[in-house]
């Protein structure tokens, strides 16, 4: 699948590492992608709410029928920080995993590919979408 038809395919996005601070990367890009029309979904243990709206623990924790929403898993963690979450965007269903700029882990993004995910790693979600849809 390519960037362009998985922008336009998957609509809800679970930002994992998202940060309540406006400065943060993680912040802004969710941000964008919430005015561009894409519903969400905060993932930080330690925030409340982010952007207006609940923030939760982790993918696991999130209601059922929001589990069954998340397309998009953005993560924005470490590179040693990525497999755990990969595992957690395959146990919900999710259709695609997406380390943002500068977040690289092969053999994480190879377990997503073996289990049918889409895979973006070290590429902005908010660049790629003002590149094909502004």
């Amino acid at each position: 699948m390519t960037i362009p038809e998985l922008l336009s395919t998957f609509k809800t996005i679970a930002v994992v590492g998202i940060s309540d601070k406006p400065h943060k990367p993680s912040h802004a890009v969710s941000r964008y992608m919430l005015e561009a029309g894409y519903e969400i979904v905060p993932i930080n243990p330690t925030h409340r709410s982010v952007l207006g709206l609940d923030c939760y623990p982790s993918l696991l924790s999130l209601p059922d029928a929001l589990k069954a929403r998340v397309q998009i898993v953005n993560v924005f963690r470490k590179p040693a920080d990525v497999p755990p979450v990969v595992d957690e965007a395959i146990a919900i269903g999710a259709k695609a995993i997406w380390l943002q700029l500068g977040i690289t882990n092969e053999e994480a993004m190879e377990t997503a590919r073996r289990r049918g995910l889409a895979v973006v790693q070290n590429r902005c979600i908010a660049v790629e979408h003002q590149r094909y849809f502004t």
